[in-house]
């Protein structure tokens, strides 16, 4: 957070096939990895392109993939939003409340320059409105509602336990 990278627009990809990009999607699947993150975009490793990797649900349940996203556009499906709690290799150490779509749709092109339409919702449609911010110049913290929902993640654990307390039904 700070780094002027992320907070601009990224420029468009003008040749997904580019070696160059490859290089980079491999460079970015790599940190994802290390990371042990969700997803992960261009401007958070001071590349100001338009490029997005992120893990995707798989067919089978529990089984997911690794996909690129170039040059991504989402549009929301109806007008529901939920809020989630959300961290951010950009802003290490803290988590926060952010409303987001529920479910929309995306298209963008892949590393063979074919064209990519898919539709996500609940966590997948997060992570990809997440990533797609920071091609926008925005982090999380600017989306959320009330800033008393930021917090450390070392009291994450804590906020969780306090809720679940809440839920758990009064004894008869």
């Amino acid at each position: 957070m700070g780094h002027p990278v992320l907070d601009r627009v990224a420029a468009p990809v003008a040749d997904p096939t580019a070696p160059e990009i490859r290089r980079l999607v491999a460079d970015l699947a790599e940190t994802l990895e290390d990371i042990g993150g969700q997803g992960l975009a261009a401007p958070q490793v001071h590349v100001s392109l338009r490029v997005v990797v992120l893990r995707v649900p798989g067919e089978a349940a529990g089984a997911e993939h690794l996909s690129c996203l170039i040059n991504p556009e989402i549009t929301p499906l109806g007008d529901d939003r939920e809020d989630g709690w959300e961290a951010c290799l950009s802003v290490p150490g803290l988590r926060g409340l952010v409303p987001r779509w529920r479910a929309v749709r995306y298209r963008a092109l892949g590393l063979d320059g074919e064209a990519i339409e898919r539709e996500a919702e609940g966590f997948h449609a997060r992570v990809v409105q997440h990533e797609c911010d920071h091609l926008d110049g925005v982090l999380y913290p600017q989306r959320m509602t009330d800033l008393k929902t930021l917090i450390f993640e070392s009291e994450f654990r804590h906020v969780m336990e306090a809720a679940e307390r809440e839920a758990e039904p009064e004894p008869a």
